[in-house]
C-alpha cells in the first residue's frame, strides 16, 4: 500500500500573447552629438527684443536682415556657452546689449552712436563678422 502515484510531467502552456502587437522601438541616431544639437535648436527660444529695444531701433532706424539676425542668435548661443549673462553683441552696423539668460535684446545703439556710447552692465562682448566678407 505504499505506491507512489507520480504526476505526469508538465509541459509549458506555450508563449502568452494579448493579440495586440507590441510596439517596436525606432533606433536611435549612430552617434548622440546629432541628438543633442537637435535638442538644443529645439529647446533655444526664438531671440526676443524688449519694448525698449523694439523703440531704440525704430528711433534709429535700425534693421537686422535674417543674415544678421543668425548671427545674433549664434553669438548669443556661444555667449551662453561660456557662462555668460549680459553680451554685446557688436554689429557692423549696430550692437545689441543682450540678456543670454533671457534671450532678450534689451538695448540697440546704431553705428554712429556707437562711439559715443559707454556700455555697463555687461560681462562680455562677442563680435559677429558680416557674411558677405
Amino acid at each position: 500500500m505504499s505506491e507512489r502515484i507520480i504526476p505526469p510531467p508538465v509541459a509549458p502552456a506555450g508563449r502568452v500573447t494579448s493579440g495586440v502587437a507590441p510596439k517596436q522601438r525606432t533606433r536611435a541616431p549612430e552617434t548622440g552629438l546629432e541628438f543633442q544639437k537637435i535638442l538644443q535648436e529645439k529647446m533655444a527660444p526664438a531671440l526676443k527684443f524688449s519694448a525698449h529695444a523694439q523703440q531704440r531701433m525704430l528711433h534709429r532706424g535700425i534693421t537686422l536682415s535674417q543674415a544678421e539676425l543668425d548671427g545674433v542668435q549664434e553669438a548669443v548661443r556661444r555667449a551662453r556657452g561660456k557662462g555668460c549673462r549680459d553680451a554685446l553683441v557688436v554689429l557692423d552696423r549696430a550692437a545689441l546689449v543682450v540678456s543670454v539668460e533671457n534671450q532678450t535684446v534689451v538695448t540697440a545703439v546704431d553705428a554712429q552712436n556707437m562711439r559715443e556710447n559707454v556700455f555697463t552692465n555687461i560681462d562680455s562682448a562677442v563680435f559677429v563678422r558680416n557674411s558677405k566678407n
